[in-house]
């Protein structure tokens, strides 16, 4: 199994909820989690959501589990939803 860096990730939206949810990628890379937090935000139809690097941070690394290991490999990234997301 790989290991995944996972970086937590609180994002506010136009109407000022919070939505939290890691990042989990394959490198330990800030820059890449916070353009894949908002690419993915967007998808979700928050694109003028704001996150920064002050709020998308590295949190821990772990064992990729397969649900997110198969999304790390078809896009790149994984999202691991928390608080305030999207079904």
């Amino acid at each position: 199994m790989s290991i995944s860096h996972v970086f937590d990730t609180y994002a506010k939206t136009e109407q000022g909820k919070i939505i939290h949810f890691d990042v989990v990628l394959n490198e330990q890379d800030q820059q890449k989690a916070l353009n894949y937090a908002k690419q993915w935000l967007n998808s979700i139809g928050e694109k003028n959501a704001t996150v920064t690097s002050e709020n998308c941070y590295f949190c821990h690394s772990l064992e990729t589990p397969a649900e997110l290991s198969q999304q790390i490999e078809a896009q790149g990234f994984a999202i691991y939803k928390l608080e305030g997301c999207p079904k």
